[in-house]
């Protein structure tokens, strides 16, 4: 299945998504988060689907869509995740996954506008592959993690370098700002990826392709990382991992290259669809 959620922001409803076109289903009742996953909804709503079929209402076309699944209680990502890219910041290949986390406020629709925060002059894009976790996971074996999964998402790693790498502490200054993680168009459950080991992501700034790598090429797979990550957290159902991004982020070049107002990001990912956000200026 492929999951949605659609309408004005905060005030989403549930939808699934059909051979491209998305229908409603909130009369299944709820959202999709931790309630959602953890009582077995994925395969509560697949019996849903299958008892409404053909009695769906589809819902118009240009209807905004937000994060496929609500507000998680944590997004977390992996950083230096790819050689290539580890190679082009001029960062070492790590020994160990490098964990940060993402505010859940930054957590934005598929389509919406990124906002370049107040005193930025180094926003930056990275296409990501995301995990969503399905139920409580605690010190979880690595032969064991994909019973953990949910699905998988597109994610947009949206980063103020400046804040990130040169305000002291830790990254988690110059990833979590507002707007910063649009995640979507639709969570694809795990049957919906024939090999997540094999997916392209690419990512283009005003039609020109700066990023476009695949998971082959992660230092660390998905089963590692959760495994990896559950050791020193619990994660919980509809929390967010995202993998790590390929080479060709704007931090990348000489000079670097990065985003102002009235640029236009385009990105996807085989199997996860393809996400679009204008970038705007930050207005008080």
């Amino acid at each position: 299945m492929k999951l949605i959620r659609y309408g004005d922001p905060g005030r989403e409803n549930i939808g699934i998504q059909l051979a491209g076109v998305n229908y409603d289903v909130s009369a299944f009742g709820g959202d999709y988060n931790e309630e959602f996953f953890e009582n077995d909804g994925l395969a509560r709503l697949e019996e849903f689907v299958k008892a409404n079929d053909g009695k769906l209402v589809a819902i118009p076309e240009g209807t905004r869509l937000g994060s496929p699944i609500a507000r998680p209680s944590k997004i977390l990502c992996i950083g230096l995740n790819y050689r290539d890219h580890a190679a082009e910041t001029g960062a070492a290949i790590p020994n160990e996954p490098i964990i940060f986390m993402k505010s859940t406020t930054s957590l934005n629709g598929p389509f919406d506008d990124i906002v370049i925060p107040r005193n930025s002059t180094k926003t930056d894009w990275e296409v990501e592959f995301g995990v969503v976790i399905n139920k409580k996971a605690s010190y979880v074996d690595k032969a064991d993690a994909f019973d953990y999964v949910a699905g998988y998402v597109l994610h947009n790693d949206v980063s103020e370098r400046e804040f990130q790498l040169e305000r002291g502490g830790t990254w988690d200054k110059g990833k979590g700002c507002d707007t910063f993680a649009p995640i979507g168009p639709f969570l694809a459950t795990k049957d919906e990826i024939a090999d997540i080991n094999d997916v392209r992501l690419w990512l283009k700034v005003n039609g020109k392709t700066y990023q476009d790598g695949t998971t082959r090429d992660l230092i660390f797979d998905v089963p590692f990382i959760i495994s990896y990550v559950s050791q020193f957290m619990t994660l919980l159902p509809g929390d967010v991992i995202s993998t790590g991004t390929p080479a060709g982020v704007g931090l990348g070049f000489s000079p670097p290259i990065y985003l102002k107002p009235g640029d236009v990001v385009e990105l996807g990912a085989d199997g996860l669809g393809t996400s679009r956000q204008v970038v705007k200026a930050y207005n008080s």
